[in-house]
């Protein structure tokens, strides 16, 4: 019963409503978990963010291919300064200008770097790296859902076994009553032995009311994950589960791999980083000087060139750079390292489950065969009037209980093996 209320609160926390879904949807009739799980992907809202991470990269990268283009770079300046350049010979009859003391100058440069151009390539692959590691993560976190999704899809499966055994009690009941009226009649029964059984009927009923309220729970949070409205008669198709590889394939190691590749391209971008700067420019304006130092009026000039910038105080740094970077992968490698620790000791628990499961299961078949002899016996007996109403509601409540005990055990031995599928990656 708590576990009922539970999923109840739970259903009614998520506030499922048919208007929220579209109005045009057509609703399936019969559903199974792979469709259940690529829905709940489509309409899990994480995924949207894939499009973005796309869309960043593409800015990124198209960023790095500006350094294809020139860049250019206007400047001017005005200056008075207290002395200036004199030369110091006199020369009859001819004037040696002197420069002004103050002074302007405006020119516009063009710059192309060459070196910068070897780096683009590597810029685009940290780009791509990056974008397919942040991807990777939110591959990892929808794989997440299969266990979400899963639970819910094979408890609606377990609720729907429980119902029908209890529609079989149920039925029995009735036969049981029909029997006892009978002999009620003939005088060889009381009527207090036909309201114990119409009692356990109507117990019976609260249980299958229970078990349908329950149903809907799961249902409703079902709908809730896929974006789609379900009605409370869908029929669910039970998996077959089948482990097609033995070997872990789970998104996780992709994800470490692509971090793995991340650090070795930041590595030889480091690498580039450091060596010298090699552009071409080309420079024109007007100044007062121009390049003529020795004309006094304003002219106009240009130069172009070959430059070389290397800035050594980046090695300060260097070595530690590329530490960090050998740490940052070895941490990445022990996180693996641990993530296969933990995989394979679940892997090791789930397949005891499995194990324990399929002793139970062949446990309760024989049960189940006892309980259904006793009770049909007792069921003679009470037809017969030689067994009391007591005597048949306990054999029929041991039957049940033992039948509800094997479904259980099923439900769980698929979901056992489904998980185990699931720690897998398949």
């Amino acid at each position: 019963m708590k576990n009922i209320l539970q999923l109840l609160l739970l259903a009614a926390a998520i506030g499922i409503n048919a208007e929220a879904f579209q109005a045009n949807a057509q609703v399936p009739s019969h559903l199974s978990l792979d469709s259940c799980l690529t829905m709940a992907k489509r309409n899990f809202p994480l995924i949207q963010q894939i499009g973005l991470i796309q869309q960043s990269k593409d800015y990124s990268i198209d960023n790095a291919n500006k350094a294809y283009l020139p860049q250019v770079n206007i400047s001017g300046s005005a200056t008075y300064q207290s002395d200036v350049t004199k030369v110091p010979i006199s020369i009859p009859s001819m004037s040696i200008p002197s420069l002004s003391k103050d002074q302007y100058k405006v020119y516009a440069e063009l710059s192309q770097g060459l070196t910068d151009l070897l780096l683009v390539n590597d810029q685009h692959k940290l780009v791509e790296a990056n974008s397919q590691v942040e991807s990777q993560k939110i591959e990892v976190e929808l794989y997440k859902l299969r266990e979400r999704v899963s639970q819910l899809f094979f408890g609606s499966l377990l609720v729907d076994a429980q119902l029908e055994q209890t529609k079989l009690t149920a039925t029995d009941i009735e036969h049981a009553i029909q029997q006892v009226e009978s002999a009620v009649k003939n005088g060889t029964s009381t009527k207090s032995n036909l309201s114990k059984l119409q009692a356990e009927l109507l117990k019976v009923d609260q249980r299958k009311t229970e078990q349908i309220a329950l149903k809907k729970a799961y249902i409703n949070m079902l709908s809730y994950f896929i974006g789609q409205k379900l009605t409370d008669d869908v029929k669910l198709t039970t998996p077959i589960v089948q482990s097609s590889s033995v070997e872990i394939n789970r998104p996780e190691l992709e994800l470490f791999k692509l971090q793995e590749n991340a650090i070795d391209v930041q590595n030889k971008l480091l690498y580039n980083k450091n060596l010298p700067r090699f552009s071409a420019f080309l420079q024109g304006g007007a100044g007062r000087p121009g390049l003529n130092m020795l004309n006094p009026d304003m002219q106009g000039y240009y130069m172009a060139g070959l430059r070389l910038n290397w800035n050594l105080s980046s090695f300060y740094t260097y070595k530690n750079d590329r530490k960090n970077i050998a740490v940052n992968k070895l941490l990445v490698e022990k996180q693996k390292e641990t993530f296969l620790f933990n995989t394979n000791l679940t892997l090791l628990q789930q397949k005891e489950e499995s194990n324990k499961f399929q002793k139970l299961i062949e446990t309760d078949n024989q049960i189940v065969e006892l309980r259904e002899t006793v009770k049909k016996s007792m069921f003679a007996q009470l037809k017969n009037g030689i067994a009391s109403t007591y005597d048949y509601m306990t054999a029929l409540t041991e039957e049940d209980q033992a039948r509800q005990n094997r479904v259980l055990h099923q439900i769980q031995l698929q979901l056992s093996q489904y998980n185990q599928n699931i720690t897998l990656g398949n």
